[in-house]
Formats: C-alpha cells, structure tokens, sequence
C-alpha cells in the first residue's frame, strides 16, 4: 500500500511538471526554457513532498510518544494498586498468624486446664482404690495383688501407650480410619496385653482411668492429623463407665464444645453388649456427643439381629462385624445364601439394609486373602485387621506432644501408689 502510494504521488509530481514545460512551450517559450521548468518544477513537488512527510512523521511521532506516556501512566497505576493489594494481603496474613497463635495458645491453656483437673479426679479415683485395696487384702490372690500394683504403677508413671490399626475401603485397600488401642507397660517396659490386666483394672473400677487417657490421646492425634490437612478418622473405645461418669464426662464435654471440629475425625466405639447395657445416664451422654456431631461405632457384634432404627437414632454410623464370624453365619436355604441369624433376608442385601439406616458394616479381624472374596460378595464396605496392617504404636515424638503435660499423674500419685 505504501508503494502504490508513492507511486502515484510520483506520477503526480511528473505530470504536474510536464503540464507547466507544455504550458511555458506554448506560450512560445524555447525548449531549453521548457525543460528547465520541467525540472525545476519537478524538483520543487519533491522538497514540498519532503516537507510535509517529515511534518506529518513528526506528527505521528508526537502521537505515539504520548501513547507512550499514557501507557506509562496506566502501568504505574496498576503497580500502586498491585502494591497496595500485597501490603493488605501481608498485614492480612500477619494477622491471620498472629490470631492461629492466640487460638492455639488458647487450647493449650484449656488442654492444661482439662488435664489438671483429670488429674485430680483420677488421683482421688487412684488414691481411694489403694486406700480399699490396703483395707480389704482378703480375697485377692498375691498374684492379682502384684498384677494390679503393676496396673496402678503403669497409670500413676503415664506408661499407657497408644496403637493405631487401619481401616480400609475394599476392594481399594485404601486407609480411611484407625482404631486405637490402649497398652500398658510395666516398669521394665514389657507390653501388657488388655486380657492381662483388664482382668483386675475392671473389679477395681480403673478401666474409666485407662479410657481417660485413651480419650485423651485420641483427641490430640486427631488435631496433630487435622494440622496436617489428613482427613483420617480415628475409632476411639469409650466404656459405659467414662460415660456414666458425671465428673469427668462434664469436663471432657466442655473440651469437645471447644473443638468441634473434630467431630468428622473422631468415632467413639462401644461394644454390642455395653450399648444393649447403657442406661438413661449413658444414653444422654451419647446424645450429647451426637449434638456436636459426633458419631458412634458398635464393635464386638455377636448378634446381626439388630435394632437398626435404634441403631439410628443413637447416631450409630458403623459396626464392626468379624469375619470369620460372619463368614459362618453363611448358610443356604431354598437356594439361596441367607445368614443364620436374619433367614428372610438375603446375605448380600445385609449391607444395604444397614446403609438404608445410614450404617455401614466393617469386617474386622480379617486375616486371610480368602475371606475377602466372600467379603466382597456380601457387598462389605471397609476391611480391618491384621491382613491390612497390625496395631502399631505411635511414635514417641509424636507420642510426647500428645502426653497430658507437666509430668501428668507424677508426683503426689507416684508417692501413693503403692505406698511409694
């Protein structure tokens, strides 16, 4: 386009020139006279062509210079306002650290505050069972005498331990929960399996002890998991005696009210027989637990016969069925797979039954790749045991930051237990 231009401007210039030689040769001027205005007036078009190009370059040149400078302008402003905006984003983020530090010094003071007083009632609880075990020696063998002066020691010194087991979904196998487990150690540091020393903890009233501490653990793992953005729940045993306990149910509410955002993460577990047991003190408790959006498991299931719609209305989300025991409960009538315990009801449509309660069913001590084929046709959500991970202790860093602080239970206890 621009040569096309030039070109015709060029023409321009030619017969315009051409027009003023033919003129002054007409009007009887000589050929030389003639071709000197041709050229003359063809020199002249161009230095006025020249002239008004640079003008007009110019002109353009000016113009761009204050697009330039507008551009500039724009550009700066937007640098104020991106300036500003990452001044508000660091003193929003500054204040954001600084109110995480007064929440979480906030918590620390209130877990100081919850423990001290467990503290307290589980001295009182220690000191008035030593003081009865000392008054009444008769009837309890050396044996039983020595094994709950171990137990007594193992509480007093904190040496309870907390293991963690997996729960996962099938057929993926992948991790969803945990199960905790209590164990305690003696002062050499063997491990102390639950047969062992529920057989005297439970006529002496020191499971709710044990489950305290358990409790507590559980709620602290929970939080150090939360801080880790891990959505993994944790099943946490609680016996009808925690629950029946107004004292320390009271405190551990108040704790729970305060985090209620663990409420997805922390699953309180019962065993069959205990929630058939629960009386009305329990049953309110467990309905408090639910308000805040807790919710509860049934373990140790030995009859599938189950009340669903009371199932549902205590917030029982999961039980946990063994497998081996279901397994055998399979039987054929009529031509068709039926459990022994519901014969009008198809074994792979129990699944579903409990999920239209919003329950789910968890095969717990699986210990053979066989079983899970069967578990699998009965529709089986989740798996646990041995086959999928055994219970493994928590590491002793993270152990530490989940032990009641200030040397829980040292001190006054260890000089009453035992008389030491």
């Amino acid at each position: 386009m621009r040569r096309l231009m030039l070109a015709l401007l060029t023409g321009a210039y030619l017969c315009l020139a051409l027009v003023i030689s033919l003129s002054l040769w007409r009007w009887e001027a000589g050929p030389g006279v003639a071709v000197a205005a041709f050229v003359g007036a063809l020199g002249l078009c161009f230095a006025i062509h020249g002239l008004i190009a640079s003008a007009l370059q110019g002109a353009g040149l000016r113009v761009d210079i204050e697009t330039i400078r507008e551009a500039h302008g724009i550009l700066l402003e937007q640098v104020e306002k991106v300036d500003a905006r990452i001044t508000a984003l660091v003193e929003q983020v500054a204040d954001d650290a600084q109110r995480r530090s007064e929440e979480l010094t906030s918590e620390v003071h209130q877990l100081e505050d919850l423990v001290a007083r467990m503290s307290d009632r589980l001295e009182h609880q220690l000191t008035y069972q030593v003081a009865a075990a000392r008054s009444e020696p008769r009837g309890r063998s050396p044996q039983s005498s020595a094994l709950l002066e171990v137990v007594q020691d193992a509480l007093a010194e904190n040496r309870v331990d907390l293991y963690l087991q997996p729960v996962v979904s099938l057929p993926q196998r992948r991790t969803v929960f945990y199960e905790s487990f209590s164990r305690l150690r003696d002062d050499s540091g063997r491990i102390m399996m639950p047969a062992e020393y529920l057989a005297v903890a439970e006529p002496e009233g020191l499971t709710a002890a044990i489950d305290n501490l358990l409790l507590f653990r559980c709620v602290q793992i929970v939080r150090r998991l939360a801080k880790q953005d891990r959505k993994v729940g944790i099943f946490c045993n609680i016996s009808l005696a925690s629950l029946a306990d107004e004292v320390f149910f009271a405190q551990f509410l108040e704790f729970l009210q305060a985090n209620k955002d663990l409420h997805g993460a922390l699953i309180f577990e019962l065993g069959q027989q205990a929630f058939n047991d629960r009386g009305p003190v329990e049953a309110r408790h467990m309905a408090r637990l639910a308000s805040l959006g807790f919710r509860f498991s049934l373990d140790k299931v030995t009859d599938l016969d189950l009340d669903f719609q009371d199932l549902a209305r205590a917030d029982v989300k999961f039980i946990k069925v063994g497998a081996q025991m279901m397994l055998e409960q399979l039987e054929e009538q009529d031509g068709k797979l039926v459990m022994a315990s519901l014969p009008d009801l198809n074994a792979e449509d129990f699944a579903g039954l409990t999920r239209r309660y919003g329950i789910e069913v968890i095969a717990e001590k699986v210990e053979a790749e066989r079983q899970i084929v069967d578990i699998l046709e009965l529709d089986i959500g989740y798996g646990q045991g041995h086959l999928f991970g055994e219970p493994r202790a928590i590491r002793d860093a993270v152990l530490a930051e989940a032990d009641p602080p200030h040397d829980f239970m040292r001190g006054a206890l260890r000089r009453r237990v035992g008389g030491r």
